[in-house]
């Protein structure tokens, strides 16, 4: 079929500093170049000047810095210069809320998958306005994409049922990690001294719970609390609030020293994982990689990716119940035996490498589709 050209847009780009998507983008598109891929990677990191990085081309392009606005109106950006200039063969549109740029594209020619991101429209942030626009864009992915990418089957079980069409699941990826330790001491921690939350300060992420539940909880040990929000500054407020002063919840706000991350994720006790509307989440992924036995929100999600292998809870009161025991010995057996299933599921299903071959073969089945029909004009 000789070199293809997909271009991947829709997220904030490469290098991943910021989240799952753009970590996928990254993981992908790199192993997507090695293999003979024309990779093109659309950006919005204000000041990069870099234009390739591991075998991808980069484009950055400008945003209208605001909630509403900066994801739609950087694809819409990034649309129009790949229609115009870089000619891909192949999308990949990362995010429901890109669902209005599906028409251009196809308009142009150019076939394009579109990754929704769990249950956007569930998100407190885009309550009103923005959780009515979701739920359109949500219903428009399914109806224009050329295929649609749901990242669990969960999410392809709601697509099914909500909208009739079957979607191409495919997972994202993650590592098996062995960090070591020699970095907790930036943050005057020792190995299973803690336990850990990386998250987003959002009220569908549960981090208010959890602190409200560690407070109330008789453990010792400490509970670090990893994370912000850009536009969330009222539920910050409310979870710094919960904790009280108690100088047992740390909260060292976001930290994108990825070997410093991964170290605190191998050396907690547990990692609690309050996620309850997203599809594979990669935080989840990633302390699985790490081996920490997970404490999760009991959701359809959390239950696949885990294959149940967690302690669940719904509400502040059960998570309390679960420190309290997890401060002397009596869950050590058990966590010991949710770390080993985490590990042994992460090689199992959720590797990189086996990853890029579905998307390898959904970018071939695309392109050939936008070959035949160019050669029948």
């Amino acid at each position: 079929m000789g070199v293809v050209k997909v271009s991947l847009m829709g997220t904030r780009g490469v290098p991943a500093l910021h989240g799952g998507f753009e970590t996928a983008v990254e993981e992908i598109g790199r192993r997507l170049a090695a293999r003979g891929y024309e990779v093109t990677v659309y950006c919005r990191n204000p000041g990069q000047r870099r234009t390739e990085y591991l075998g991808m081309n980069l484009v950055n392009a400008p945003a209208l810095r605001h909630r509403m606005t900066e994801t739609l109106s950087h694809t819409a950006v990034s649309t129009a210069h790949a229609i115009i200039k870089d000619r891909p063969e192949v999308v990949l549109l990362l995010n429901a809320g890109n669902a209005p740029l599906l028409r251009p594209l196809q308009l142009a020619g150019i076939p394009t998958a579109i990754h929704l991101d769990g249950l956007e429209s569930k998100r407190e942030k885009w309550r009103g306005t923005g959780a009515r626009y979701y739920r359109w864009a949500e219903r428009a992915s399914v109806r224009w994409g050329d295929e649609v990418i749901a990242d669990s089957q969960a999410i392809a079980d709601h697509v099914k049922a909500e909208y009739g069409r079957d979607s191409v699941v495919i997972r994202y990826g993650a590592e098996i990690i062995d960090p070591g330790s020699d970095r907790l001491g930036d943050l005057a921690l020792e190995q299973q001294g803690y336990h850990l939350i990386v998250a987003r300060f959002e009220p569908e992420n549960h981090v208010l719970d959890a602190v409200s539940a560690y407070r109330l909880s008789t453990e010792a040990r400490s509970l670090v609390v990893v994370g912000s929000a850009p536009y969330s500054h009222g539920y910050i407020e409310a979870v710094r609030a919960a904790a009280q002063q108690d100088p047992r919840i740390v909260f060292p706000g976001g930290i994108y020293d990825q070997q410093l991350l991964d170290q605190l994720y191998a050396n907690a006790r547990t990692y609690i994982h309050g996620h309850s509307v997203g599809g594979t989440n990669p935080s989840l992924l990633r302390a699985m990689g790490a081996g920490a036995p997970v404490l999760a929100y009991d959701v359809e999600f959390n239950r696949e990716v885990t294959d149940s292998s967690a302690f669940f809870w719904t509400a502040a009161p059960e998570l309390t119940a679960i420190f309290d025991r997890s401060a002397g010995q009596g869950l050590d057996d058990r966590l010991t035996e949710f770390a080993a299933s985490g590990l042994a599921r992460i090689a199992a299903v959720y590797q990189w490498d086996s990853v890029t071959d579905e998307y390898e073969s959904l970018i071939e089945g695309l392109a050939a589709r936008s070959r035949r029909k160019a050669t029948q004009r």
